[in-house]
């Protein structure tokens, strides 16, 4: 019953009023990012959500766009602003999830939704975790780690969807205010993870999924 039906009610609910009580925060972040980083003020990216259906994800801008003399973008570290930093330690980038959790794309607790481009590398029993919504809270927070390994954090995602529930929800809850707390006082916005595809960089694909990807315009990176 609560996987079905009240954890989504709660999500629409929940997710409305956030909107409606925090809008004057989102027009503040949205005047400093204009005015720090330019236009434009959210940061847009195709998303893996339930069953891996794509969806656009929003959040706020972290970043500038500054390129080097080629006119490629710098590293991430050389365009994060200490604003941007600010906005990822206290998550408050993500603020605009709360949109995407009231039209149904996202759900207030789940797994991590990931760019579309990370698929070809999530091992066939990790995708598990595509079986529910994606999540503004993520279950790796119950690990204790401002920020986890890739294997950590896919483990507990594969457990949250294979075992959601209330009490399981309310457990995420309290461990994400814990890590936000430690995350503002490590400076949690200016640490670097290498990106899953990354991570994964020696996973060996055959022409066939190549073009499977391929067809659904994702390249293997």
């Amino acid at each position: 019953m609560y996987k079905l039906f009240i954890k989504r009610l709660l999500d629409i609910i929940i997710s409305g009023l956030a909107i409606i009580i925090l809008s004057p925060i989102y027009l503040i972040i949205a005047i400093i990012v204009r005015i720090q980083m330019g236009s434009p003020v959210l940061f847009a990216q195709d998303r893996i959500g339930k069953d891996e259906k794509i969806f656009k994800l929003y959040k706020f801008r972290s970043m500038t766009n500054e390129t080097d003399e080629k006119g490629e973008l710098l590293p991430e570290k050389q365009r994060l602003t200490k604003f941007g930093i600010t906005l990822r330690s206290t998550s408050l980038d993500e603020l605009p999830e709360l949109f995407m959790i009231f039209k149904g794309d996202m759900s207030i607790i789940g797994p991590r939704p990931q760019p579309k481009f990370y698929l070809p590398y999530y091992e066939e029993d990790e995708r598990v975790a595509h079986k529910v919504r994606g999540g503004l809270l993520p279950p790796d927070s119950l690990c204790g780690e401002c920020q986890c390994d890739w294997e950590t954090q896919l483990e507990y995602e594969v457990y949250y969807a294979e075992n959601v529930s209330f009490i399981l929800d309310i457990k995420v809850i309290i461990y994400t205010f814990i890590i936000l707390y430690k995350r503002m006082k490590n400076n949690y916005g200016a640490d670097d993870r290498p990106m899953l595809h990354q991570y994964r960089s020696n996973k060996k694909f055959t022409s066939d999924e190549i073009n499977k990807w391929a067809s659904m315009g994702i390249k293997i990176k």
